[in-house]
């Protein structure tokens, strides 16, 4: 059965993947993103401080947060301690999935090839994030994939932007997982508070005021 966060994510289409040299640039982009109107985040563990970033970000009951670049149970565990609602690693990790199932949260597992996608599932993912998307045939990749995982939820990440997310939709992405435009490290230490907000705009479909 599939988990109840996947429709959720789903009619978001984008996961903005929050990876900054800084939990305070970290906190800035989420704080501009969440003006713009997405709601849900990424929050890697290559951000210092990022469990505690997590857990202060999840006492707002308005927002879903979870943990990227997962390196092993322990961290998990803390994140979801943390607050965290889903948990994301870039590869297949078995011992992920007791964690994430005990505490009710999605577990995301990464992925390129069918043989790894299968290994995914079997090793408990509830979704599949392809990565890195863009260097292994972008939505041409995820159309192919999908052709053989109907139902399975796909979330290609890796050079994903404003202009080529509704192609890994049309391809049959569940969703997709956006850095680069979203949290564009540059600007946000330069204070474009307008140039992020523009590219949050572009993915949520909405028009410059």
């Amino acid at each position: 059965m599939s988990h109840a966060l996947l429709d959720i994510f789903r009619n978001a289409e984008v996961i903005p993947v929050i990876r900054t040299r800084s939990i305070q640039t970290a906190a800035t982009a989420v704080a501009w993103l969440r003006e713009a109107g997405i709601r849900i985040f990424e929050i890697t563990m290559t951000v210092p401080e990022a469990t505690s970033l997590i857990r202060a970000l999840s006492r707002d009951p308005a927002l879903i947060v979870g943990a990227g670049t997962v390196p092993d149970a322990a961290t998990a565990e803390a994140c979801l301690d943390a607050g965290a609602k889903f948990i994301v690693a870039p590869w297949v990790d078995p011992s992920l999935s007791e964690a994430c199932r005990d505490a009710g949260a999605v577990l995301m597992l990464g992925a390129v090839t069918p043989t790894e996608v299968r290994a995914a599932l079997a090793a408990g993912a509830d979704a599949v994030k392809i990565f890195p998307a863009s260097s292994f045939g972008g939505p041409g990749h995820v159309k192919a994939l999908a052709s053989v995982f109907p139902g399975v939820a796909l979330c290609p990440t890796g050079g994903v932007d404003p202009g080529n997310f509704d192609a890994y939709l049309d391809a049959g992405a569940a969703f997709v997982g956006m850095g680069g435009a979203l949290v564009d490290e540059k600007r946000i230490l330069a204070g474009d508070k307008d140039a992020i907000q523009a590219a949050a705009r572009a993915v949520l479909g909405q028009t410059a005021a």
